[in-house]
Formats: C-alpha cells, structure tokens, sequence
C-alpha cells in the first residue's frame, strides 16, 4: 500500500523553527517529486515547496522562499522541510503529496497533479 506520512508539527513561537518529515513507502521513490502544501483554516490548499527524488531540483512559493527548505533522503524514503523564521501566517495543516514526474513551478502549487496524500500535520505559530 502507498503511504505518506507526515510528521513534526507543533506549536512555535513566532521566529522560531519547525522540521517536518514525510516518510514515504509503498512505491518507486525515485520516480517520483514530493511537495509540501498547507491549508489554513477557510483558505484553500497551496503549494509549499517540492523536489524531484530524481535530481534534487527544488521549487518554493515566493511565501516561503528563503525561510524553508525542502530536502530528500532517498536512501530514508523520506522528504523534509525545515522551516526557520516562522511567522503566525504560515500556520495551518501541512501535506505531503507524490507526483509522478519531475516537479516544476507548476507542478509545486497544482493540488489536482498529485498522485498520493499523506493525512497532515498541524503548525501553529504564535505571535
């Protein structure tokens, strides 16, 4: 079975850091791109960040840029995002995601392209 899941979420202060983790299994790793999306309450999903497993290339929201960044540990079947500088307006409830190609600008923020979800990890940052 294809799982994602994702973990690391909590409660921070405002200018202080987070690591999320999606551990993956349950398909060809390699083959595929990871992304990161929240949603915050009433707001609809958008794209966070994403890496190809292939090449390492790495997409960022202009939201974010900067402040988080998106590793993999293909050899873990495991994808991270550090978040550093966190502000209030990033909380909300993050996913992993797997597309089944390389990811692009496009691809970071298209909810419909992805092929697998992992269920959600809570950030809250307190001002």
């Amino acid at each position: 079975d294809v799982q994602l899941q994702a973990s690391g979420g909590g409660l921070v202060q405002a200018g202080g850091s987070l690591r999320l983790s999606c551990a993956a299994s349950g398909f060809t790793f390699d083959d595929y791109a990871i992304g990161w999306f929240r949603q915050a309450p009433g707001k609809e999903r958008e794209g966070v960040s994403c890496i190809s497993s292939s090449d390492g290339s790495t997409y960022y929201a202009d939201s974010v840029k900067g402040r988080f960044t998106i590793s993999s540990d293909n050899a873990k079947n495991t994808v991270y995002l550090q978040m550093n500088s966190l502000k209030p307006e990033d909380t909300a409830v993050y996913y992993c995601a797997a597309v089944g190609h390389p990811c692009g600008i496009a691809t970071m923020s298209t909810v419909l392209e992805y092929d697998y979800w992992g269920q959600g990890t809570l950030v809250t940052v307190s001002s």
